[in-house]
């Protein structure tokens, strides 16, 4: 298994697949597009780990940015391992890895927002001794 760093055009589609299980109102044509826009405007670094057979198998997708409460914080904005590869360790061979990233960029902090209902992945995050610290308020503008 490979952990890489999606850079081209080709190798962020390769990880649509993926990360459509976690964000399904996402076509691959406005998925290719807007990690490209993120990754010009903001900083957002997407990476997969390969499995055996050189599938894609799990993706994150994280940044890195300073606030005034935490200074240099290493963001994960998605994590997904497909379902057919869950329980196989991917996810948590990732997560080590990025954890690691964040430490080797001097990042104070990790940071991640996950959904009440993702119960498997909380988990993994509780085993890796994230712990929950806030609660995330949102307001959706587009409906108003």
């Amino acid at each position: 298994m490979t952990i890489h760093i999606a850079e081209s055009i080709n190798e962020i589609r390769a990880c649509y697949p993926v990360i459509r299980e976690l964000r399904l109102h996402l076509d691959e044509e406005t998925f290719v597009a807007q990690v490209l826009r993120q990754m010009a405007r903001h900083g957002y670094c997407l990476v997969c780990i390969q499995d055996d057979q050189e599938q894609v198998a799990s993706v994150a997708g994280f940044r890195v940015a300073e606030y005034l409460a935490w200074g240099k914080v290493f963001y994960l904005d998605d994590l997904v391992t497909r379902e057919a590869s869950r329980s196989c360790g991917h996810g948590g061979m990732l997560l080590d890895w990025l954890i690691e990233q964040a430490r080797a960029l001097g990042c104070a902090q990790f940071h991640l927002d996950s959904g009440v209902q993702r119960h498997d992945a909380h988990r993994l995050y509780l085993g890796r001794k994230l712990r929950i610290t806030s609660h995330h308020f949102a307001l959706d503008l587009g409906s108003q």
